[in-house]
């Protein structure tokens, strides 16, 4: 660490994401196909209607983006029935959640990021200097909200709660998110991240969180466009919030933080109602596959509603990792959650499921 560098950054450990397929072919000297499981992207890729609308676009690049975001906030507007005030945009969700806490905690400050969930809200509030506080998870998975409201400190700012949670998978029920909604602090900003959602609710009856926006509660709402609409690589997140939140976070925003590829795509991508039918059905379909499976072999695993799955192999862990990615598969070690028994696998097409079954009936048997 640089002698100059602000001595919070001694303890921010930087996100350490899924391994690109290059890099696994370099490492390894792999000369046949990858099958990638780590990051819970789409299978089918990007929709085809966007990437006839980038390819129609690409002779506009060297103009800057439209950073007032007209099209794809209309779009937004339209399909979830929210004023445009009300529409917030990050290169992927994550900025979005650095934006909020830039706007919102001062050093020192309370971010509430429970243990077992998505890493980045540690990083965030480590990153800007805040307090950082881990409650324990359900021992079910899910983010016990309970546990949030009896650990909370009375300078608390942010509290991140994952629903789907990543990387366990299940969700948190409607009945608990209303009763931590009546008892939360009306002073705390309360960031419901739903990456998720479009899943989630497919599978089962999803939790409103839109009407405590709708009352004027302190609510973000986050979504992406990364995992559904298979997106990942143009970084395109977006959520929903109140009128006075949305007025503080863009003043931390950077200019064109969203580039025109990115905007074009997704404007496009929300028409494609084929295309997310599609993931959805292949997903259902790989979700209960993998399960039974699972099942056949006496692995436990976490019962989820997204588009990846998490599976424990206790000791054996490390090393079924690496024999997937010496053949070719490469799945999600949880050790940076403190899940060092679990591995986290994306739901991918049906070739790609029995790839990965096979190698661990091989393993197993």
């Amino acid at each position: 660490m640089h002698p100059l560098a602000r001595w919070k950054l001694r303890s921010v450990k930087p996100y350490v994401p899924g391994k690109p397929i290059e890099e696994v072919a370099r490492e390894l000297g792999i000369k046949t196909r990858i099958y990638k499981l780590a990051s819970n992207e789409n299978p089918l890729g990007p929709s085809p209607k966007a990437i006839t609308a980038i390819k129609n676009a690409l002779n506009h690049a060297s103009f800057y983006p439209d950073d007032s975001f007209y099209y794809l906030k209309k779009k937004i507007s339209e399909k979830f029935n929210v004023c445009e005030d009300q529409i917030l945009f990050g290169n992927g969700s994550v900025e979005i959640m650095l934006q909020l806490a830039l706007a919102f905690v001062n050093p020192g400050e309370t971010i509430i990021a429970p243990k077992h969930t998505f890493i980045m809200y540690k990083v965030v509030g480590n990153i800007i200097g805040a307090n950082v506080l881990e409650p324990d998870i359900h021992p079910d998975g899910y983010v016990d909200l309970d546990n949030i409201l009896l650990t909370m400190p009375p300078d608390t700012k942010i509290i991140f709660i994952a629903n789907p949670n990543n990387p366990t998978g299940n969700m948190i029920p409607q009945e608990h998110i209303e009763r931590f909604m009546e008892q939360v602090r009306d002073d705390v900003i309360i960031v419901f991240d739903e990456a998720y959602y479009e899943y989630a609710s497919y599978f089962t009856h999803f939790p409103d969180t839109f009407k405590y926006i709708k009352e004027g509660r302190n609510v973000v709402i986050l979504r992406t466009f990364s995992k559904i609409y298979g997106l990942a690589g143009l970084r395109i997140g977006y959520g929903f919030t109140t009128p006075q939140i949305y007025e503080a976070v863009r003043k931390t925003r950077l200019p064109f933080n969203l580039n025109s590829m990115a905007q074009i795509a997704a404007t496009s991508a929300l028409d494609d109602e084929e295309h997310v039918k599609r993931t959805l059905k292949i997903t259902e379909e790989g979700l209960r596959f993998l399960t039974s499976e699972f099942k056949k072999l006496g692995l436990k695993y976490v019962p989820s509603f997204t588009n990846f799955i998490m599976v424990r192999f206790g000791d054996k862990t490390k090393m079924v990792y690496d024999t997937l990615l010496r053949n070719g598969v490469v799945t999600r070690p949880l050790d940076p959650y403190g899940l060092h028994d679990w591995l986290r696998v994306s739901i991918g097409t049906m070739e790609e499921n029995k790839k990965f079954i096979n190698i661990i009936k091989e393993i197993t048997g």
